[in-house]
């Protein structure tokens, strides 16, 4: 099945793909390309935590998001299809939320990668924290904003104390300097270089739901949802499962 891959990267780098522990949290617009990308590309342990169930407007830009399986939990609908790609894959699923009273449950100290795609600003804070206080073996990979952008060829990887033009990474800086606590090391995030556009017509109140996996204006002064396209939000989650893939074949 891994043939192709194979060819291009070497036995040994495809052995220790396949033996690295992932875990991805929030499987929506990109957590959810991410989790089929790194499937697909021969990962087979992966963890997957999203506490949502499908919702018709999910339809436009996530993986397992159709019209047979809106109200269904998103983790178990994904877990299926990725299974179906490799059905010897090890897919956990999750339907929780990270917070700070669940966080020690998901024992992060046993993986080797960690890929936050959260939308949720405290939640996401919390997890960078969490992460990076852990030792440096253990990868984590992030996601900044993919609402509002339309141009697939301004999403970038770079370091998070250097993006510019993200309210999301923005706010979370802010929150960080306000508390006066700080990532405990440096850390690749995936953003996009593009000036946000904005949404053409009044988007409703985002749900409980939508407040956790949505595409949230953090420069509002109040929540809001946001426009958000699959070409852009795909290309966000391929590319943290990029930098997981790269990590472990620069590792031969």
């Amino acid at each position: 099945m891994l043939r192709r891959s194979e060819l291009l990267l070497g036995t040994s780098a495809m052995q220790r793909i396949a033996e690295a522990r992932v875990i991805i949290f929030g499987v929506g617009g990109v957590g959810s390309w991410c989790a089929e990308s790194l499937v697909r590309s021969g990962i087979r342990h992966l963890t997957v935590v999203d506490s949502d169930r499908v919702c018709i407007t999910n339809c436009n830009r996530q993986l397992m998001a159709t019209s047979k399986t809106i109200g269904q939990v998103k983790v178990e609908v994904l877990r299926k299809r990725l299974l179906e790609i490799n059905p010897n894959a090890e897919v956990i699923a999750l339907q929780m939320v990270y917070d700070a009273s669940t966080a020690e449950s998901f024992h992060l100290e046993n993986f080797d990668y960690i890929i936050d795609a959260i939308d949720s600003l405290t939640e996401k804070a919390q997890l960078i924290l969490h992460a990076t206080s852990l030792p440096k073996e253990i990868q984590f990979f992030s996601s900044m904003g993919a609402a509002l952008r339309i141009d697939p060829f301004k999403v970038r990887a770079t370091e998070f104390w250097k993006i510019k033009g993200d309210a999301l990474a923005r706010a979370l800086r802010n929150k960080y300097k306000k508390l006066k606590i700080f990532p405990g090391r440096k850390f690749l995030c995936v953003y996009s270089e593009e000036t946000p556009m904005t949404n053409k017509i009044q988007a409703e109140k985002p749900t409980n739901s939508e407040l956790l996996d949505g595409s949230i204006d953090w420069n509002a002064r109040k929540a809001q949802i946001n426009g958000s396209l699959i070409h852009v939000t795909g290309i966000f989650g391929m590319s943290l499962a990029g930098l997981v893939i790269q990590s472990i074949s620069s590792k031969g």
